[in-house]
């Protein structure tokens, strides 16, 4: 449950980020101002730090210098003698130790020095209580051993446990004196801690962390309430753009101002006026002109009775005419017939312009709607010098359904298929599952070429003008149907390809007003990837 819980919140955090302008504007300003906040501040700090510590040092080195020469001074005015040796040392020393624990440096008196390299441990060294020898570097000592020059170096001022001071960056001063009484060199070293310094930084690394925060917060809020200037117009343009397509014709956008986005609101109202008045246009042309096929489909009724009677008298009669004559009136009542077949499809069509068709439900066996229909159309199927098999991949398969409406479904897609079939055989596939029912009509004559998919079910559509309708048709079939299958909450699609034949699938949901997720059937047949043109596929 938790990884489900941090699943779904990752997923809504990512779906936030993806439609949110504005939380990606916000937070992609927030990250250049933190890294530009990051670099400025570590150039800052530096700069900083390089100038508490050149100026630290400059001081340190001054002083140094002096206590050196006020060293030297005192160790001039003692008289001189081997006696006064330990006198002359504690005169070196000793004030100094006294200054520098009254102003917070340490000392370190290194000496006498003999000839070779001096260990600072090893020569007896005097210094300043609590302080650990290992402050001065190794290399400052060496320093000594080769030179009598001043030096200084960086150093980690420690000191010995028990004394309470935890160790401290600082700067260590060493300088060389001769001791008058037996001239002989010591090696005094001043330990200077930067504690100063190190708070000072410490303070001005907080300063800039807070200024960065509050700078960072400030500059979000800023990003947020400009962007939210800008994206509300958007999202408020959005909002209306989806009442328009959902009907709201009279839906409008609120201008307020004379900037860009007034501007904008401006011409997205003009739009939507100029869409309206084109929509109740159509809209009025269209109900015009499904009046015009109701009207003009119920007043041919009464004329085309009296020709049908007219035609079928002539029609019973042909063989007491002449050749000619029986031809003509044979000719007659065919066309009579498709003249009927288009009027009932043209009423057919207006009540589904008009909403008026309605659903008589009822549980329907697809297999057994097949196999009617191939018995329906099997006149055609002979004429044609064609086979049409029925393969039932589950039985029984039932559905909730129109048994009119699928059966007018399937007898179309059947009758397309024979004429468009080229006497090759048609197969009617039928199988289910748990929430879908299917029936796939599979041909292999001409085919659709690419796109023609997808304009086969549009009113009078022919992918050859040229060719004969043999079976008779309207031209309004498929449209029909697939009017039929929208009424039942299906699906009817088409596939082919020239020269493989073609293939119809209707999915019809198990239970009225079910939701389709798919099909039991394919819409691409298997035989077609095999290469296999015939219907023994």
């Amino acid at each position: 449950m938790a990884v489900r819980g941090v699943a779904d919140a990752v997923g809504r955090a990512l779906t936030f980020w993806r439609r949110s302008i504005q939380a990606r504007v916000v937070v992609s300003t927030m990250l250049l101002s933190a890294l530009v906040v990051a670099v400025v501040g570590w150039f800052l700090l530096q700069q900083t730090r390089d100038g508490l510590v050149d100026s630290r040092v400059e001081r340190v080195l001054a002083e140094a210098a002096n206590e050196t020469e006020d060293a030297r001074t005192r160790l001039a005015a003692v008289p001189g003698g081997d006696d006064e040796a330990s006198l002359q040392l504690r005169q070196l020393v000793e004030p100094i130790i006294v200054r520098g624990a009254s102003r917070g440096f340490a000392v370190v008196l290194n000496g006498p020095v003999d000839d070779g390299p001096t260990e600072l441990a090893s020569s007896g060294p005097r210094y300043s209580p609590g302080l650990d020898l290992a402050s001065v570097p190794d290399s400052l000592v060496a320093h000594f051993d080769t030179s009598d020059e001043t030096a200084w170096s960086f150093t980690e001022v420690r000191y010995r446990d028990g004394s309470g001071r935890a160790a401290t960056p600082g700067v260590v001063v060493g300088a060389r004196i001769q001791l008058p009484a037996d001239g002989r060199d010591y090696t005094i070293y001043y330990l200077y801690p930067m504690q100063q310094e190190q708070d000072t930084l410490a303070l001005v690394s907080r300063a800039l962390l807070a200024a960065a925060a509050f700078l960072l917060v400030l500059v979000g809020a800023m990003t947020w309430l400009v962007t939210r200037q800008v994206v509300s117009p958007v999202r408020m343009a959005r909002r209306t753009a989806e009442r328009l397509a959902s009907g709201h014709l009279e839906e409008r956008m609120r201008v307020r101002g004379d900037d860009d986005i007034a501007r904008l609101a401006t011409s997205f109202n003009q739009m939507a006026s100029s869409l309206q008045r084109q929509i109740r246009q159509l809209e009025e042309l269209s109900r015009v002109q499904r009046r015009f096929t109701s009207d003009v489909s119920h007043e041919l009724r009464t004329p085309l009775t009296t020709v049908r009677m007219a035609g079928d008298v002539l029609h019973d009669a042909r063989d007491e005419f002449d050749p000619a004559t029986a031809r003509a009136a044979e000719l007659l009542q065919t066309e009579l017939d498709r003249f009927e077949g288009l009027l009932s499809d043209l009423l057919e069509i207006s009540r589904f312009d008009a909403g008026a068709a309605n659903l008589d439900l009822d549980d329907v066996n697809l297999v057994d709607v097949a196999h009617r229909v191939v018995d329906i159309t099997r006149v055609l199927a002979d004429q044609r010098n064609t086979t049409v098999e029925v393969r039932a991949l589950t039985e029984p398969v039932l559905a909730e359904a129109d048994a009119r409406r699928l059966e007018r479904i399937v007898r179309n897609l059947v009758s397309n298929a024979i004429d468009h079939g080229d006497a090759r055989g048609v197969v009617v596939y039928v199988d289910g599952d748990q929430h879908s029912a299917a029936i796939a009509v599979r041909d292999y004559g001409v085919g659709l070429a690419a796109g023609e998919a997808a304009l086969v079910f549009n009113r009078f559509w022919r992918s050859d003008p040229a060719r004969a309708r043999t079976s008779g048709g309207t031209g309004l079939g498929l449209s029909i149907s697939l009017e039929d299958t929208h009424l039942h909450g299906g699906w009817l699609q088409a596939w082919g390809e020239p020269g493989g034949g073609a293939q119809f699938r209707l999915t019809l949901p198990r239970r009225a007003g079910g939701l389709l997720r798919q099909s039991p059937l394919p819409l691409v047949p298997t035989d077609a990837q095999a290469g296999k043109t015939g219907v023994d596929a």
